[in-house]
């Protein structure tokens, strides 16, 4: 179960990082190889701090899911976790569009 769940994660970040436009998609897959370990660590930690402050100007919580799924990357047993979040987020998200009222309004 934990390994179905680790795979779902890598499909899931698959399938975000083909959404971004290509510059940044390419800067995260490129530290997203193996090889980057040494450099990734430090960034995703400092993705994480500059989460933790996203009240400040630039830094968002985008930050702190960013550095989560690159320290998932070398830290065992964050995938399935991080993927638990995303798919108990996804579920929030669509029950509170489906009951926000006047939705089904015309413009």
């Amino acid at each position: 179960m934990t390994n179905d769940l680790a795979l779902a994660w890598d499909v899931r970040v698959a399938t975000l990082l083909a959404r971004l436009p290509q510059r940044m998609r390419m800067g995260i897959e490129w530290l997203r190889l193996p090889s980057r370990r040494r450099l990734r660590t430090p960034c995703a930690t400092l993705l994480i701090i500059g989460g933790v402050f996203s009240i400040l100007p630039i830094l968002g919580l985008w930050m702190l899911s960013l550095g989560l799924a690159l320290l998932a990357e070398d830290v065992p047993g964050i995938k399935p976790q991080l993927e638990r979040a995303a798919c108990w987020c996804v579920r929030t998200w669509h029950r509170v569009r489906s009951t926000t009222p006047g939705r089904d309004r015309p413009a």
